[in-house]
């Protein structure tokens, strides 16, 4: 849950790097809340209601989280937009997604696992 935290307090931070272990924790983070509130939603018949508020709400932190992502790896934040490509683009942003990040400092700032050794 604090990888969680970080990201929505981290909402408009673009810059820098966030390692593998702070996107995926996201991730699952938003695919558990995404999954409690549409169970909620067949429950109070509000079909897409809730999960939709909540989506409006998520989508810049989980567009930060992501374009920082990227920058671990060493690619621009601009490669997130391949995902607009139907099936290929998806896969190919999960597969650099799943990459481990550069080791020591690149042109989007030093290692996040430097800076947070004590995770």
């Amino acid at each position: 849950m604090e990888w969680y935290l970080a990201v929505l307090k981290n909402y408009v931070g673009f810059e820098g790097r966030a390692r593998r272990k702070e996107y995926w924790m996201f991730v699952l983070i938003h695919f558990i809340v995404c999954l409690v509130l549409s169970i909620i939603e067949s429950l109070i018949f509000l079909p897409g209601v809730l999960t939709g508020l909540y989506g409006l709400a998520v989508l810049l932190p989980s567009l930060a989280v992501s374009v920082r992502r990227l920058h671990d790896i060493g690619k621009s934040g601009w490669w997130v937009l391949i995902s607009l490509i139907p099936v290929i683009g998806t896969i190919i942003l999960i597969v650099y997604f799943c990459d481990p990040g550069d080791e020591g400092e690149n042109q989007y700032g030093p290692a996040p696992l430097a800076a947070q050794d004590n995770y």
